[in-house]
């Protein structure tokens, strides 16, 4: 490819981002960032009634957490209504348009006799052709003057060549009696003036497409390229929607969901690269292409989602792991770390990781760090801190506190203790899970005792001895 690729991402602010947003999101970061191209946001807030500042901080917010980054300033439509308008104007000018002064009770009259006698409802102005000499002094919408023979046919990445008949397609509004631009209209001025490329977008707007490139085609623009990615399904088969739980990306982050992880489950959700299922970032920019995306609906699934999140928890470096952990909190609405559990929680990580697949899962394993002394054992502990049990953990105490602090010698004291007693090394585990942790599962207690260090595991274990 010659030329420099050029993607955009256009949600608009009306409400949540869809996770089938997201993932139209990433594919177009991907296959920009994959080429050394660039990667555009743009909001399309023009329906002013519904869109809202608190819509489109979400998106960006989510996006960020997501790890996409975009080139550029952030566009809204709506302020680029005059551009919008200019074009319009021009196409009338160039005669690839026409006012039409058609009353929505003219319009809706057409249609009531169009059905009452079994031919299309799509409406046909009267004003196409009419003599400018015998236009009235009320308002007008500029309509496209639309071809109304032959085909438009869409050179699809994902889904083929698509042909639509012309004479299903009608003379659309550009712009409002008021002045103002239609979507349909906005949204191919702003793809040219931004120079986008490539249009990845979802599969249900393959029709806009084809009206949208007949405004290419009056301006002698070029068409960029279209690919149409199918919609995302929930387990069941069936549309996505909050049936099956979560659906807005904000909501996966207060889930405890990794963004690599998410990146890596959303990108295979709908493209494949053989059989590749956990990959890198890297790897999937290099790897992605708009060929590799399947035609059919993906489906949702949460099991697998999990564990992808595992495996890249497990790589992940601690530091990333802690900021996640933190923003995971946040969004959940659940009390920050302090300095000292943030602290003692990185210290934990290596121990933790390579078991959890989500956020709640890491603190819940890290609860031994996060707690501070005394610890009240949870029922299940308690049963194991017998009398027998708390005398052992007294004999310990002395023999620990004078020894080398490392795995292999803490792990010789403990199994010589329980050899003096004729019990096993598990039978201790129990009693130490409980009083280095107050519960019954746990990290290794041995793993336990290094995070701790020595001053906080003995403090502890005097705490629930005899």
């Amino acid at each position: 490819m010659s030329e420099q690729i050029v993607t955009r991402f256009a949600p608009s602010p009306t409400g949540y981002l869809h996770i089938g947003g997201a993932r139209t999101a990433l594919f177009n970061w991907l296959f920009a960032r994959g080429h050394g191209g660039k990667f555009l946001l743009r909001i399309e807030d023009t329906d002013r009634s519904r869109s809202t500042p608190e819509a489109t901080e979400a998106i960006l917010k989510g996006l960020t957490w997501l790890g996409l980054d975009w080139d550029g300033d952030v566009v809204s439509q709506f302020e680029r209504a005059p551009r919008h308008a200019e074009v319009a104007r021009e196409m009338l000018a160039r005669g690839r348009a026409y006012k039409c002064f058609s009353t929505q009770e003219e319009i809706e009259a057409f249609r009531e006799a169009a059905r009452a006698e079994g031919r299309s409802t799509l409406f046909l102005s009267p004003w196409r052709d009419a003599d400018p000499a015998t236009y009235p002094d009320r308002p007008y919408v500029i309509r496209l003057r639309a071809p109304r023979e032959g085909e438009t046919v869409i050179r699809d990445k994902v889904q083929g060549d698509v042909t639509i008949r012309n004479d299903q397609l009608d003379d659309m509004v550009c712009l409002r009696s008021d002045g103002t631009p239609t979507y349909m209209l906005a949204v191919v001025v702003d793809d040219h003036d931004m120079g986008v490329t490539h249009v990845i977008r979802g599969d249900d707007h393959l029709v806009n497409t084809a009206r949208q490139m007949q405004i290419y085609h009056a301006m002698d623009w070029a068409v960029p390229v279209h690919a149409h990615i199918p919609l995302i399904h929930g387990p069941d088969g069936k549309k996505l929607s909050k049936r099956h739980g979560a659906v807005g990306l904000e909501q996966y982050q207060a889930m405890g969901y990794p963004a690599p992880g998410m990146r890596n489950y959303l990108a295979r959700l709908g493209w494949s690269h053989g059989d590749d299922e956990f990959f890198s970032d890297a790897q999937a920019q290099a790897w992605f292409t708009l060929e590799g995306i399947g035609r059919s609906p993906s489906r949702l699934d949460f099991k697998k989602l999990e564990n992808i999140c595992g495996q890249h928890m497990a790589v992940m470096e601690d530091a990333e792991l802690l900021g996640g952990a933190q923003g995971y909190l946040e969004a959940a609405g659940l009390a920050p770390l302090t300095d000292a559990q943030a602290d003692g929680l990185l210290r934990a990580m290596p121990a933790l990781k390579q078991s959890a697949k989500t956020y709640p899962q890491l603190i819940e394993k890290a609860e031994f760090v996060l707690a501070s002394r005394p610890l009240s054992p949870d029922e299940k502990a308690l049963k194991s801190l017998d009398t027998v049990s708390r005398g052992i953990l007294a004999e310990l105490t002395p023999q620990m506190r004078n020894a080398s602090w490392t795995r292999e010698a803490l792990e010789a004291i403990v199994a010589d203790v329980a050899q003096a007693h004729g019990v096993g090394m598990g039978k201790l585990a129990a009693p130490l899970r409980a009083a280095l942790a107050g519960r019954s599962v746990t990290p290794s207690v041995f793993d336990m005792m290094l995070v701790l260090g020595r001053e906080e595991t003995l403090a502890r274990i005097t705490d629930q001895a005899a």
